[in-house]
């Protein structure tokens, strides 16, 4: 990576990847999937001495967004999201959050669409959405640092689970065959939980 500066924060009951990620010039900084304690995301974007730009969740499950309006609200930046994946956001019982002791929902600032390149922190950013684990699942890719943030749609040598609301085997497969797979096998794949891999090392062992 030439530019960009990533650290990781597991966070929230079931340890969810918060990625931090800055411009090394520029220190501007991209919030992806802030998952929980918004305290604790301040207190290190404060350390770091990096202004957020925006928040990029890759789905609207309670466990990638529970921190958001709370960014939202102390930085003045916008939360995006897929336009497929408002039905998730907007409703406690699609997100879970109902489930879990404390219902909330989150709505976006801003809707991309499938093949969207958006401009944020001196990066530019290809959308791509890749429904199967939610309806409006998606992944960013940014080219220049071959850097794919891939939610809960690919993990390392695992797929985010189909049997919650608006999940989808077939199209969880069709979206990582026929659209992370095609990106270069030095993709580093930055996942919503657990470790990270590479689109090379998946395609070899992913069993999905």
């Amino acid at each position: 990576m030439k530019n960009l500066q990533i650290e990781t924060m597991v966070l929230g009951m079931v340890q969810t990847n918060c990625y931090l990620a800055w411009n090394k010039g520029t220190k501007e900084l991209l919030i992806v999937d802030p998952a929980d304690e918004a305290e604790r995301i301040i207190r290190r974007i404060e350390e770091l001495g990096v202004k957020p730009a925006a928040i990029l969740l890759t789905h609207g499950h309670f466990d990638h967004i529970g921190a958001a309006d709370e960014l939202r609200a102390r930085y003045d930046i916008p939360v995006c999201a897929l336009e497929e994946e408002r039905q998730i956001l907007e409703r406690e019982t699609n997100n879970l959050s109902v489930m879990h002791g404390r219902g909330y929902t989150v709505k976006a600032d801003r809707f991309f669409h499938d093949g969207d390149t958006v401009e944020f922190a001196g990066f530019s950013i290809r959308v791509f959405h890749t429904p199967g684990h939610t309806a409006g699942g998606a992944c960013y890719y940014i080219e220049s640092e071959q850097v794919l943030f891939s939610g809960d749609t690919l993990f390392c040598c695992s797929v985010g689970r189909t049997d919650l609301p608006t999940g989808s085997m077939s199209q969880l497969h069709d979206s990582v065959h026929r659209k992370l797979f095609a990106l270069p096998d030095e993709t580093l794949v930055l996942p919503g939980h657990d470790e990270s891999s590479s689109i090379g090392y998946e395609k070899q062992y992913n069993p999905y």
